[in-house]
């Protein structure tokens, strides 16, 4: 397969630097190694802290602030597999938009391992050991980055968690020490406050 452009990462780099290339009348391909477009801020990171931060912070308003407006609320609980549901369907809405766009703009997607075979040819390898050669002139780099996890720490996935299962929680925790204090630590730390 021949193309103008490759673009291997999916994130807000990739997916909008390969709508423009499509626009600008490019024969475009994006690469993304993970089953869903849209990258770590998309599918675990900013969007997701973001959906729980909007709910928490409605939780928070009802909790502290609706009396002094005479708004009495009776029986106030969380939900947390309903927000988290919520968080969920917020995601796969912005994905689809992804996929929406991917289409519109007439940009191919290749699930799987991009590499570079040499200056004009990118290796697509799927998760089954498929492999899949795409000829282009020219390649756009968007692969973002990945959290550090400190070896000082044992992440089991359940005591010592990353900011991935914190986004996935249904049982708020009586305390919690958030370590980091990068976008989504702040955020996630917001969130448990607040609940």
């Amino acid at each position: 397969m021949k193309y103008d452009v490759v673009v291997i990462g999916s994130g807000p780099g990739g997916y909008v630097a390969a709508i423009r290339c499509a626009q600008l009348g490019m024969n475009t391909a994006i690469v993304e190694k993970s089953t869903t477009l849209g990258g770590t801020c998309l599918n675990v990171g900013c969007i997701p802290s973001k959906a729980l931060l909007d709910s928490s912070e409605h939780y928070h308003l009802a909790k502290k602030n609706f009396a002094e407006h005479g708004i009495e609320v009776s029986d106030l609980k969380v939900n947390m597999p309903q927000m988290i549901k919520r968080k969920r369907e917020v995601v796969d809405a912005n994905v689809k938009g992804i996929d929406f766009l991917m289409k519109k703009n007439k940009i191919d997607v290749h699930q799987g391992w991009g590499s570079f075979v040499d200056a004009t040819h990118v290796q697509v390898e799927q998760e089954d050991g498929t492999k899949t050669v795409l000829e282009t002139d020219k390649v756009i780099i968007a692969t973002g980055s990945e959290p550090v996890l400190p070896p000082a720490f044992n992440f089991d996935g359940k005591r010592v968690i990353s900011s991935t299962e914190a986004l996935e929680i249904e049982e708020v925790p009586e305390k919690m020490v958030v370590i980091g204090g990068g976008v989504i630590g702040l955020e996630l730390g917001s969130v448990y406050a607040r609940l």
